[in-house]
């Protein structure tokens, strides 16, 4: 199990170099329990989870890993699918849980290069406790629209979770250790901003300030794939995005860099093993 807990001081990224991340992948949550966990329950669907403990205690079980305590009031969260079990110590436990996705179905940078599992002390999250507590007043309440005020605020929710853990904790794998090179970062930040963009690997490593070959080793080592697979990467993570909110694949494909929807499809076919329609059919089938 791959698990941090947060409790030193690293070299903050800026929230607006995630920005790219954020606008150009669709994310959401919603909310599907609050109030109190009264015995042992499995997550196993294909979905990332958050869940926040307000109160007691749970032992929290990952794939077939040893049992963890949770003790004080945290946030447990799963950027990704990952089995996953909670059972209450003693008392009932009071939870707020909700599904989670940050893209990782269309192969978002940020998804996968978050750990599997973080737990994190509300204790400290002090600036995120407004709207922790926030979020426990509207899902104690039977209003008006409840259900999706609970979901817009996880969202956010989200977004402050992520600054903390930028902020907070050492994060030295993928898109991040990139994020958080001084020279690194802009070739990354205009990947991320302009897909379509035709990119060379001297255009990049011009922006990075560097020698096409430096660049190129130093993006290996640091990222874990050459510049320009992580561009056709990202590039199929947004045209999945764009398709999945319904864009034609014509416009898709000019969207993300590629001349033709013939282009798309054989770079599509070739990443994901299956053409761009018969993805979207399939996408299809398992969200009915």
């Amino acid at each position: 199990m791959n698990t941090i807990g947060i409790d030193y001081l690293t070299e903050s990224i800026a929230m607006d170099q995630l920005a790219p991340l954020l606008r150009q992948i669709t994310f959401s949550a919603q909310s599907f329990h609050s109030g109190e966990l009264c015995q042992l329950v499995a997550f196993d669907e294909n979905a990332g989870y958050i869940h926040i403990v307000r109160s007691g205690k749970v032992t929290m079980t990952v794939r077939n890993g040893p049992p963890q305590s949770i003790t004080q009031p945290s946030v447990i969260f799963f950027p990704r699918t990952c089995p996953h079990a909670l059972v209450p110590e003693g008392e009932n436990a009071e939870l707020l849980c909700a599904y989670v996705d940050l893209g990782a179905k269309v192969g978002s940078p940020l998804a996968l290069s978050l750990p599997e599992a973080i737990v994190l002390p509300m204790d400290d999250m002090s600036l995120v406790k407004p709207t922790l507590e926030l979020l426990f007043r509207e899902a104690l309440q039977e209003s008006f629209g409840r259900q999706a005020a609970l979901d817009r605020l996880i969202e956010y929710f989200l977004i402050q979770m992520l600054r903390h853990v930028l902020a907070m904790g050492q994060l030295n794998g993928g898109i991040f250790a990139a994020l958080a090179d001084s020279r690194l970062k802009h070739a990354v930040n205009a990947m991320h901003e302009r897909p379509g963009h035709p990119w060379s690997l001297d255009e990049l490593a011009d922006i990075a300030g560097m020698s096409r070959a430096r660049f190129a080793v130093n993006f290996r080592e640091t990222v874990g794939v050459t510049p320009l697979d992580y561009l056709t990467n990202w590039r199929m993570s947004v045209a999945q995005s764009m398709l999945k909110s319904g864009r034609p694949i014509k416009s898709v494909a000019a969207a993300v860099g590629y001349q033709s929807q013939a282009a798309l499809a054989r770079v599509f076919a070739k990443r994901l093993g299956q053409a761009p329609t018969e993805w979207l059919k399939q996408v299809e089938v398992s969200v009915r």
